[in-house]
């Protein structure tokens, strides 16, 4: 599979500041898949995103974005990249269309009209396209102003996706969004993703939106102190582990001792799996058990595990 970014030995250190904001990462991303990109505040997230969407410049380190280099060909590399940062940046005083007729002119995509109908044909076409995917069609002519946070969102998106982007930075997309909004905007995301064969690169602090990414990696102390799929890392980090109690909890924890069964005393009586089928391990056991319970690891798991341990 092509890589769509290619990161090698980046590192940025700011003005006198005594380590390395980024220290020597590198990393890769294929075109066309949904990469997070995770770390605590701090971590040096900010800094790197900033970088790869041409609006701080690195100490040195090389990186690519469709086949540019960053530094040589950065006009390339924004052409090729949309952004949407954690904080809006529409006008509300224009309607829905206007942000984004503005915005195409802007970036030189289309001549300057003063209004819709007398754009391109070409223009009206790909607002209309969008505006569907992002269910935004019959909001296109009203004024911002009435906008809920969500639908902000998927404006900024329409607009992002104008020139057709190869990659779709997402820095804290949800932030602020409640539960309904943040579901139904990731439902437009992975239509965009389908229509459009766009990269998505993200960067959250709600870690159930990375669980469906194709490929992690979290960083901390400007360091990559992780790279991998989802279940990779869960799997390398947390072992699932069964939940149990008896009535009689002195006999359950004399019987697994007495069959070299590990387990730990905490609410419950907790048991790692490992390569233990449940099933099995239920028919071993003869105490007659009140509660029954598999927990399996989720990513906050396994991220809270590599943060911990990364100090």
């Amino acid at each position: 599979m092509a890589k769509i970014i290619s990161v090698k030995n980046l590192v940025k250190r700011y003005h006198k500041a005594k380590f390395n904001a980024v220290d020597n990462i590198s990393f890769y991303v294929n075109e066309g898949e949904f990469f997070a990109f995770l770390g605590p505040n701090g971590a040096g997230k900010t800094t790197t995103i900033s970088i790869l969407t041409t609006t701080l410049s690195k100490t040195s380190g090389t990186i690519s974005i469709g086949g540019h280099d960053i530094e040589k060909e950065h006009s390339n590399v924004r052409r090729s990249i949309g952004v949407i940062f954690q904080n809006p940046s529409l006008d509300r005083n224009l309607t829905a269309e206007e942000n984004i007729r503005f915005h195409a002119i802007l970036y030189g995509l289309y001549p300057f009209r003063p209004a819709f109908g007398l754009m391109p044909e070409s223009y009206k076409k790909r607002v209309r396209i969008l505006a569907e995917i992002l269910d935004l069609e019959k909001n296109l002519f009203e004024s911002i102003k009435t906008f809920s946070g969500g639908m902000k969102r998927k404006l900024e998106i329409v607009r992002s996706l104008m020139h057709k982007p190869k990659v779709l930075f997402l820095d804290e997309p949800t932030a602020g969004l409640d539960p309904t909004s943040r579901r139904n905007l990731w439902q437009y995301l992975n239509g965009v993703r389908k229509n459009e064969k766009t990269t998505i690169f993200l960067t959250t602090h709600y870690l159930d939106e990375a669980e469906d990414a194709d490929h992690i990696c979290i960083v901390d102390h400007g360091k990559i102190v992780n790279f991998g799929t989802p279940e990779k890392i869960k799997s390398d980090l947390i072992d699932e582990y069964l939940l149990t109690d008896a009535d009689n909890r002195e006999k359950l924890i004399t019987e697994l001792k007495s069959k070299h069964i590990p387990f730990k005393i905490e609410d419950h009586v907790k048991i790692d799996l490992k390569q233990r089928r449940v099933q099995h391990l239920l028919k071993t056991i003869d105490t007659e058990l009140s509660f029954v319970q598999i927990h399996r690891p989720t990513l906050e798991d396994a991220y809270l595990e590599i943060v911990d341990n990364s100090d």
